[in-house]
This record gives structure tokens, C-alpha cells and sequence, in this order.
């Protein structure tokens, strides 16, 4: 059986959970991490050499990277729905896929460190309100992107580009911050959460 090892709460996570369920895929899931088992171990590392969650061990294969280990799982099923065939369709999916991780990731680490976490380390209020201005600018060009398609990331159907931004949508979200007006990203919310799966990996109250 598929083994992921990470901590539940994490949004990384997240993402490998809820594309497990898309997939109907049983799971044995290991709580490692922050509040859990350590990660910064040897026999950790010599999984992942970053020590990060979330891991995924199957069928004597070893991958880290969320994004990666949800394409993985998506193409080893047989989901082209979720991960198309097509190269240029998979490539629309994909390229969403990794400005999630490279840009609207590294856009709100600053502020959600601040507002959330509440980083004795993150102090600096200049540096909190370019984090709040990157992370609402980084909203506004994905609100204009469902703005065009009318529904989902990469166009009229559900994608893996769904999972790792829809997570991100729950975090601006949940974020205490004052949030502009995206109505393509509000109706995205609820479009998602019309998903069984987003309301169990998504919207499960973890910021």
C-alpha cells in the first residue's frame, strides 16, 4: 500500500491527501514533522535529504516534492482527466501547477508567518505589507485567469492545478488579512467546495 509520510495538518500535504481521494486510492498515512516525528533525522534524510513532508514510499520507489508526487500518482493511475496526455494540455496544467509553488508560495511566506504563525522572528512591518501586497497581487492574476476559463485553473474541467491552488485559495482565505475583491476567486471557493474532497483536505479549518 501506497505509504505517505508527513503531517496532515501541512498544506503540502494536503495536496497529496486530496489527490489520493480524487483517486480513490487507499493510503497508510505516518505523522512526521513539526509536533510529530522528526524529520531531521538520518533515516529521514536518506528519504528526503531536504527533510520536508511529505514523502511518498511505493512499491519500493521514494519521491518528495508535493507537486511532483501528485503528478506521479495522477499519471500512474491513469488520470488524464486530473494530468492530460496531450502535451500542451498537460503543459497548461502543469505550468499553474509550478507558479503555485515558485511564485504564490514564495508571495505570502513572509506576512503568512506574521498573521498566522505569529514568527517572533518575522517583526518587520514593512516586510508584512510588501507580503500582503505580493500575496493580493498574486490572487489578482489567478482571479483573472478563472476570470477567463469561467471555472477551473486550466481551463473548463478540474485538474491537478486545482488541488495545489485550491489549497493556496483556502489559505488567502482563511489568512487575517484585509482581502480585495477577486469574485472569480470567491466563485473558484465554492465551486471547490462543491468537491467532497476539498471539503475534507481543503476546508478542514487548518490555515
Amino acid at each position: 500500500m501506497l505509504k505517505i509520510l508527513g503531517k496532515s495538518p501541512s498544506i503540502n500535504v494536503r495536496k497529496v491527501l486530496w489527490t489520493c481521494a480524487e483517486l480513490g486510492l487507499p493510503y497508510e498515512l505516518e505523522q512526521w514533522g513539526a509536533g510529530f516525528q522528526s524529520t531531521d533525522t538520518p533515516a529521514f534524510r536518506a528519504r528526503n535529504p531536504n527533510a520536508m513532508v511529505p514523502v511518498i514510499e511505493d512499491d519500493g520507489a521514494v519521491l518528495w516534492e508535493s507537486n511532483t508526487i501528485c503528478r506521479y500518482l495522477a499519471a500512474k493511475h491513469g488520470r488524464s482527466d486530473l494530468l492530460p496526455a496531450d502535451p500542451l494540455a498537460r503543459a497548461q496544467v502543469e505550468k499553474w501547477m509550478d507558479w503555485q509553488a515558485t511564485e504564490l508560495n514564495n508571495a505570502w511566506r513572509y506576512a503568512f508567518m506574521v498573521l498566522v504563525r505569529r514568527s517572533p522572528a518575522h517583526a518587520d512591518p514593512v516586510a508584512l505589507q510588501a507580503g500582503i501586497d505580493g500575496w493580493n497581487a498574486h490572487m489578482a492574476i489567478l482571479d483573472g485567469q478563472l476570470a477567463a476559463t469561467g471555472a477551473y485553473a486550466a481551463g473548463a474541467t478540474f485538474t491537478l492545478a486545482d488541488i495545489v491552488l485550491g489549497l493556496s485559495v483556502q489559505r488567502w482565505m482563511m489568512a487575517p488579512l484585509d482581502h480585495p475583491s477577486l469574485p472569480a476567486v470567491q466563485a473558484y471557493y465554492a465551486l471547490l467546495s462543491e468537491r467532497p474532497a476539498y471539503l475534507l483536505h481543503g476546508r478542514n479549518g487548518q490555515p
